[in-house]
């Protein structure tokens, strides 16, 4: 079990990273051919795929590959078999009843009536396309989760990327704009869908085999197994569309109260303020596990030095880059859509939301070691709280403030989701909050903050000069606050020592490290 965790693991990791740089290619590709005012329109509209695709789905992927996952451990290879294809055809029925909802009454009712832009109908119907075939491959997806090859799972992401972006690029260029945008986005799920049903069908049989003759499943038998994966996923979607919603409100409403140029540029700005998040999602993943094994033990050290470090390594990076997004935003959206210098107009809300996505990302940290200290419902009542409170404030400052005033309304949220994670984590955990090392990583922050304002210019020259000295100022005040350990040069030596050539110049920064460390 423990080789195919870690195998598991390693696609899942390659799968998340294609998927990440692919989305921000996407978005890069996609801003800078179609200017601000018509990504303006795909902004608006890429909220309401994932929210479709999310109830598309009934949060069955998740179910479908703890189900098939157990029957498999129980040798009960029918029930699994039968768990897919139950679980597909109310995928099915599920994606061809939300695409044409959206499709003939959802597009036409919020482009023209909620939305008050009729330019946004037709992009919203073709959202209404590309669900049917996104929810059967999220279906076949979850199917391969649960007999732990994660590399299918890779193949058909990679293939959905790939002709999403070459596809759309494609259609864009030839003039379609952001019609063009999306039907690249549908080709790429079909292609993804007939990749997966290839692999499906191919590759399967040794996990998934051909039904036994004697093997019988009436009606009722199916009702009920319905009734069992919709009570697991039913919490999934509730948690799944919270989430969205803390990222897509903001959209969504400045999509009701603004110009769709207005929309472009917040649009540009918020993946990279999302940047940060990759860490505390990586560390996101691994603490959950972990801090399941220490609780169900009783393993009350273990569990603090685990509650503590999630927090300690995810900050001290998170709080930094954050810090220096925040500095450099303008700079930074002048280098990245350097073929439309326009999208400067969204520095001032990418330097406030890069501030909310440091408090997101201890909610993330946060909220996994909730789950896995067996308290997963508390996460999803957090996230339904702190989508109410951007839904409100949003409503509230985005027509009187525009783009900042959304940005501001998702970083109030942030720190609000945050506080009662905080409190519960501590108190259920029974463990002390790390305030020191948060100290010194905020300390050490606002060092490397100060030398940005009063030394370096605000220019592209001054980034650049920041990216090359930043990270040696914050490094130098870390270690002159004492924050490294011991144990903390334990864990980096084995890393650092698999870096190839990177190997000689982090081991004499380790014992440089190593050197000033005051126990």
């Amino acid at each position: 079990m423990g080789s195919k965790l870690l195998r598991g693991s390693f696609f899942m990791l390659i799968g998340n990273l294609i998927f990440r740089v692919g989305g921000y290619l996407y978005r890069f590709l996609m801003a800078s051919l179609l200017g601000p005012a018509k990504y303006g329109i795909l902004g608006i509209t890429l909220p309401f795929q994932g929210i479709l695709q999310t109830f598309s789905t009934g949060g069955l992927p998740p179910a479908i590959a703890k189900y098939v996952a157990e029957y498999e451990i129980l040798d009960q290879k029918d029930m699994a078999r039968q768990t897919i294809y139950t679980s597909l055809k109310m995928i099915t029925i599920l994606g061809l009843f939300f695409g044409a909802l959206m499709v003939f009454v959802i597009a036409p009712w919020l482009g023209e009536v909620f939305l008050e832009k009729p330019e946004t109908v037709l992009p919203l119907q073709i959202v209404g396309l590309i669900v049917p075939f996104s929810s059967i491959v999220g279906g076949i997806r979850g199917a391969f989760q649960g007999v732990y090859k994660m590399e299918y799972m890779l193949y058909s992401r990679a293939v959905e990327q790939v002709g999403m972006i070459l596809f759309a690029t494609a259609f864009v260029l030839l003039g379609l704009s952001v019609v063009g945008a999306m039907f690249g986005t549908v080709l790429g799920f079909i292609f993804s869908l007939i990749v997966s049903v290839y692999i499906f069908r191919n590759h399967m049989g040794k996990y998934i085999p051909k039904p036994n003759p004697d093997f019988k499943f009436s009606l009722n038998d199916e009702l009920k197994l319905i009734k069992k994966l919709l009570f697991f996923s039913f919490p999934v979607v509730i948690t799944s569309i919270a989430e969205m919603g803390i990222y897509s409100v903001c959209t969504i409403v400045m999509g009701r109260y603004l110009s769709t140029e207005l929309v472009g540029y917040f649009a540009a700005a918020d993946p990279i303020a999302r940047l940060p998040l990759i860490i505390s999602l990586s560390i996101s993943t691994t603490i959950l596990p972990a801090a399941s094994e220490a609780f169900s033990s009783k393993n009350r050290e273990k569990l603090t030095t685990y509650v503590t470090q999630s927090y300690k390594y995810s900050l001290v990076v998170v709080v930094p880059m954050c810090v220096a997004i925040a500095l450099f935003s303008t700079q930074i959206l002048e280098i990245v859509y350097f073929t439309n210098p326009d999208y400067v107009y969204g520095a001032a809300a990418l330097a406030i939301l890069s501030v909310g996505m440091t408090f997101y990302s201890i909610y993330v940290i946060t909220s996994s070691i909730i789950q896995g200290i067996g308290n997963p419902k508390i996460p999803m009542y957090i996230l339904i709280g702190g989508l109410i409170i951007t839904l409100i404030l949003n409503i509230i400052l985005v027509p009187t403030h525009g783009i900042v005033g959304g940005s501001i309304a998702t970083t109030i949220a942030c720190l609000a989701m945050i506080i009662p994670g905080l409190y519960l984590v501590f108190r259920l955990t029974k463990t002390k909050a790390p305030v020191k090392e948060i100290s010194k990583i905020l300390i050490a922050s606002i060092i490397m903050g100060a030398i940005i304002l009063i030394i370096l210019p605000k220019s592209t020259v001054g980034l650049v000069i920041g990216i090359i000295i930043c990270p040696i100022i914050y490094l130098f005040s870390l270690i002159k606050l004492n924050f490294f350990t011991f144990d903390d040069i334990n864990k980096i030596r084995p890393i650092a020592a698999k870096l190839g050539p990177l190997s000689n110049i982090l081991n004499k920064i380790i014992n440089y490290i190593a050197k000033n460390i005051k126990e």
